[in-house]
């Protein structure tokens, strides 16, 4: 099926604004004709993210793609942020690991960072998975059309914010930030956005966040799911508590499945204006109780070489915490640690959160007696940080399902977490 483009559009395409905007743009067609898109529309946010933020050395064709778009002037007609640095080094690493990160690995970064520079990032600290954050600035308006790619900051965008963006690969998302234009398929498209799933949360307490988003991720994994009783307890406002909970919560659904968008009932923007209208008539539907999310839970992997090891890292915050988490867990460390009779954790514990979070961070009262705890706090990317084989190796826990999906950390639940770093061994 051929494409129906506009003057602009084919003007673009037929060169008359350079060759290298041409194949940008015909990528873009391409791309968009093998979803069956019939059209392209514009990008209307304020600002891009991206998500390829890693300087990895084997990515040299990403910097000579970089390298033409900035020859050629084709730069982003946003400014964007980035996902996470994969480098930090107040995150615990020995010798060796260090020289596979910089020598082996993300050699390539300040150069890569450079690029990023020149072709439009909103500031130098502007790496972050949570770009919706306040502190961070690029939190699009409901029914702005993105060019994304980043999983988890797209289910927030779809779903929390009302914005309109399908799951992209990268270096899609800063071409449709050069020409201005994606193409209109999925999850940009009313009927895309309905959805094919109704789930029905029948829980006797509130349900873990990371734990409900990977059972319903593995369940409907690419399709839209229309999330029944949870606002029993999340309440029908989006205020910082329920955001927070849906950020965890969805990067799980992208992570354990591969969703775009979710509605919870009478809570997220559209769920509250069309409530059922949203669901298709022939939706599937999947009970969620507290047996079923037990069920999940025991059934992740453990892949450790030695499954009792004593955990020698844990990682909170993937996706990025929130400035409310980090005040939160300070104030959970401390009681967990007041309870054991510790005085600092007694697994190396990091929690990371965008630069522009930590910095509001600092400025409170909370930030030092965290520290006083033994958490270190980074803007790193966990993920990233697991990719080095030597890490991969170390018996690492999270919370994060998101980290458990795509890497050898072993999951617990955030109580479970609690009592894993301030007082040692399981729950």
């Amino acid at each position: 099926m051929s494409m129906i483009l506009t003057d602009e559009q084919q003007a673009i395409l037929n060169g008359e604004k350079g060759e290298v905007l041409a194949k940008v743009m015909k990528t873009l067609v391409m791309y968009g004709e093998t979803f069956g898109a019939e059209k392209m529309v514009p990008v209307t946010s304020e600002y891009n993210h991206l998500v390829t933020s890693f300087g990895l050395g084997s990515l040299k064709p990403v910097y000579e793609l970089m390298d033409k778009l900035i020859n050629a002037g084709a730069i982003s007609k946003q400014k964007f942020s980035c996902d996470p640095r994969p480098l930090d080094k107040n995150v615990p690493s020995n010798f060796i690991q260090n020289l596979i990160f910089k020598k082996i690995m993300y050699n390539s970064q300040d150069f890569y960072e450079g690029q990023l520079n020149k072709l439009g990032l909103m500031e130098k600290d502007a790496f972050t998975c949570t770009c919706y954050m306040n502190e961070v600035g690029n939190k699009p308006k409901e029914g702005d059309v993105l060019s994304w790619s980043e999983s988890s900051a797209v289910v927030y965008a779809n779903s929390v914010l009302g914005a309109k963006c399908n799951r992209n690969s990268g270096i899609i998302d800063i071409m449709g930030s050069v020409v201005g234009f994606v193409p209109y398929f999925g999850l940009l498209t009313d009927e895309g956005r309905k959805a094919s799933w109704i789930i029905k949360v029948e829980t006797s307490k509130k349900p873990e966040a990371q734990l409900l988003g990977s059972a319903i991720g593995m369940k409907v994994m690419e399709d839209v799911p229309y999330v029944e009783g949870l606002d029993k307890w999340l309440g029908t406002e989006l205020d910082d508590a329920a955001c927070t909970y849906l950020k965890d919560f969805g990067a799980a659904t992208a992570s354990n499945g591969a969703v775009g968008l979710y509605h919870i009932e009478n809570l997220t923007p559209e769920a509250k204006k069309q409530g059922k209208a949203l669901v298709k008539d022939d939706a599937n539907v999947y009970v969620i109780d507290d047996a079923e999310l037990e069920k999940v839970k025991n059934n992740y992997p453990v892949i450790w070489k030695n499954k009792d090891a004593k955990p020698k890292l844990c990682f909170m915050g993937c996706p990025h915490m929130s400035l409310q988490q980090l005040k939160d867990w300070t104030d959970k460390v401390e009681a967990g640690l007041k309870a054991s009779g510790n005085k600092k954790v007694v697994v190396p514990t990091v929690f990371t959160a965008a630069p522009a979070v930590l910095k509001e961070f600092e400025k409170t009262p909370y930030a030092a007696r965290l520290k006083a705890t033994g958490v270190i706090t980074s803007y790193i990317c966990p993920l990233m940080y697991m990719n080095n084989p030597l890490c991969g190796k170390m018996p690492v826990i999270t919370s994060s399902n998101k980290l458990r999906t795509y890497t050898t950390a072993r999951y617990y639940t955030d109580d479970e977490i609690l009592v894993q770093i301030t007082k040692g061994g399981s729950k």
